[in-house]
């Protein structure tokens, strides 16, 4: 397998997650700028919407869009148990979260990374969305769970905590939401987390 990938950008959640799995695979970065890959490749070859992740597997079939690629991981490696099994209610829970961050939470921090950021009554209506979201999530981890899915890591996990992390990088301090904060570091302090961040320079 091979995974394209770009610093800190949502591919985290699959490197996390390849990592947590011990799974045999090679990284290629992309410029997301130039959609240039390290090795000179054209990535609108890869994917014509030139963002990551992408994951190639059996060498030539490439699967986008980090839910898919997450559950694909792991259903594929079940003996790790990164997500419940098909058709049970549990992955429907595993499912509703992927969808939860990706369409919401991971959505909500969209302009604050444009190119032209919001101002005034825009950026205050975006910040206010944002921390709605941020609202269910701590709402969510405040029974007491130490993961999305309750006591055990799944890569729900893996997506849900890169994108939360996001809030370091435009200064949004996480204290009004202590269950994320604690669920962010928890999740960053875990071993194969701390692997794919150092590989892709975000920390020492």
């Amino acid at each position: 397998m091979k995974l394209y990938y770009a610093p800190g950008v949502c591919s985290l959640a699959v490197h996390i997650a390849l990592n947590e799995l011990d799974a045999t695979y090679d990284l290629e970065k992309v410029d997301l700028a130039s959609k240039e890959t390290e090795t000179g490749q054209n990535f609108t070859m890869v994917n014509p919407l030139g963002y990551v992740p992408a994951l190639e597997i059996d060498g030539s079939d490439i699967l986008l869009e980090a839910p898919v690629i997450l559950q694909y991981l792991a259903d594929t490696h079940p003996d790790a148990k990164l997500a419940p099994p098909a058709g049970t209610r549990d992955r429907l829970r595993l499912q509703e979260s992927l969808n939860f961050t990706a369409s919401e939470l991971h959505k909500s921090f969209g302009p604050f990374f444009a190119a032209v950021k919001p101002e005034g009554a825009l950026e205050e209506q975006a910040m206010k969305k944002l921390k709605s979201r941020f609202d269910r999530l701590n709402g969510m981890l405040s029974d007491g769970r130490a993961y999305v899915m309750g006591d055990d890591f799944s890569v729900a996990d893996a997506y849900t905590f890169v994108v939360a992390n996001w809030a370091g990088v435009i200064d949004l301090d996480l204290s009004p939401w202590p269950y994320v904060q604690a669920y962010v570091a928890r999740v960053g302090a875990r071993p194969k987390v701390q692997a794919a961040m150092k590989r892709e320079g975000l920390i020492n």
